[in-house]
């Protein structure tokens, strides 16, 4: 039942701080989407409440935030109803805008989002038959430049914040209908939602693989990654998150220590002239520095290997002696690995063509001979522009007006049938 024991609500005050990990909002009020339980109570008291107050308070927000996924406080039917406009007037439940969502003929799902601030970036969701994966990005462009990805081809704008991040796991839980049903007892002797499992869900992993590095934006990703693991909140298992990277090898093992996720790298190139041309960060950590830190990788084990990304680019990268290389190089480092062969996606002015499918099983069965698996993973969502190195071209083939343009004539339209069609 309601709280009715409450101590009497603050009146207005001068407006809370915004914190650094948020985006500054217009209104001045805060999101509190992607603040753990104690920055929400810190806000809580800067806001006016007592210290007791606070901590139950961002105790209940949490749990309607990450648990349920209400986007409202008129939802929490715990916290008392005089409490919840002074809580809409201080702060917000966000998400990210949702400028465009596309559906692949394969059931691939791509969202093309605008932050608070009007930045666009993108996600994608592929279903299989026993999983699925969403694709989050982690930065407003990349800064890589790696020469085979149209990804890095943008400029990188800026990091997303915790809440930007956790924004797409919470909306893609929206779009596919996946927060808790029935009933438990729960805060307060309330009746509540049942727990987050996995089972019968469609959003079942989730790959840092979107646009950006995510070694590049630490701090944001390991908070954001926390609330998503949180047992309390999303409660989605650290071995079903993988992070991706290209190699920036100062923050592995900290990824490893403070996040504990299972770790990719883009390997794409055993030579050094190779890799230098298609991923440039190797000219400042190298291929052996590399692969002496993925050994290094905490929590690595035959159990949870590390799985090593390879674009197969017609004659740059796919002969048998670069397979065998790759062979020598993993059995070198003793690495409980596992090598994801790419097919190349195409995009305009890359320069680059596709192996050949004859190539690419060549390739992989040298490695799979050296003891090694290299499955090759079926290309999803081309026809979208969502497969692995397209995410740019969405966002950067139609301006943004014309975006805004295809949305308030949608609006129009849809609001014009619903006057003939009451």
């Amino acid at each position: 039942m309601p709280d009715t024991a409450l101590m009497p609500i603050p009146g207005p005050l001068d407006p809370v701080p915004v914190a650094r990990e948020v985006t500054p909002r217009g209104d001045g009020r805060i999101d509190l989407v992607g603040l753990p339980r104690p920055r929400i109570a810190e806000l809580l008291e800067q806001a006016g409440l007592d210290r007791k107050q606070a901590r139950l308070r961002s105790r209940q927000l949490f749990h309607w935030l990450y648990h349920r996924g209400v986007t409202g406080f008129e939802a929490m039917t715990d916290i008392a109803k005089t409490m919840r406009p002074w809580l809409a007037e201080r702060f917000v439940i966000g998400r990210p805008e949702v400028v465009e969502a596309q559906h692949s003929t394969d059931g691939t799902r791509k969202w093309l989002l605008r932050t608070s601030d009007g930045h666009d970036f993108e996600m994608v969701f592929i279903p299989d038959a026993d999983r699925g994966t969403l694709c989050v990005s982690s930065q407003v462009g990349c800064t890589l430049n790696c020469s085979f990805c149209h990804t890095g081809t943008m400029r990188l704008v800026r990091n997303l914040t915790p809440g930007e991040i956790v924004g797409q796991v919470m909306l893609a839980r929206d779009g596919l209908g996946e927060w808790p049903r029935g009933t438990m007892v729960g805060l307060d002797g309330v009746e509540d939602e049942g727990g987050y499992t996995t089972d019968g869900r469609l959003l079942t992993n989730i790959v840092m693989m979107g646009m950006g590095e995510p070694l590049y934006n630490f701090d944001h990703v390991r908070d954001a990654l926390q609330l998503v693991m949180d047992g309390d909140g999303l409660a989605l298992s650290k071995r079903r998150i993988t992070l991706s990277t290209s190699g920036v090898i100062p923050m592995m093992e900290r990824c490893g220590q403070e996040i504990g996720v299972n770790l990719a790298v883009s390997l794409h190139g055993v030579r050094k002239e190779v890799r230098d041309e298609l991923v440039p960060l190797n000219r400042k950590y190298g291929i052996e520095d590399l692969l002496a830190a993925c050994a290094a990788y905490p929590g690595a084990s035959n159990a949870r290997r590390i799985t090593f990304e390879y674009v197969m680019l017609k004659d740059r990268n796919d002969s048998d002696e670069d397979a065998h290389e790759l062979v020598r190089l993993l059995r070198k480092y003793d690495l409980p690995a596992k090598v994801n062969l790419i097919p190349f996606n195409p995009w305009p002015g890359s320069g680059y063509e596709c192996s050949t499918p004859e190539r690419i099983r060549r390739f992989s069965d040298i490695v799979f001979e050296g003891g090694i698996s290299a499955p090759v993973r079926t290309p999803r969502g081309r026809d979208i522009d969502a497969a692995c190195g397209q995410l740019k071209t969405a966002a950067e083939k139609r301006s943004r007006a014309d975006r805004d343009r295809d949305r308030d004539a949608a609006a129009a339209a849809a609001s014009a049938e619903h006057l003939v069609h009451p």
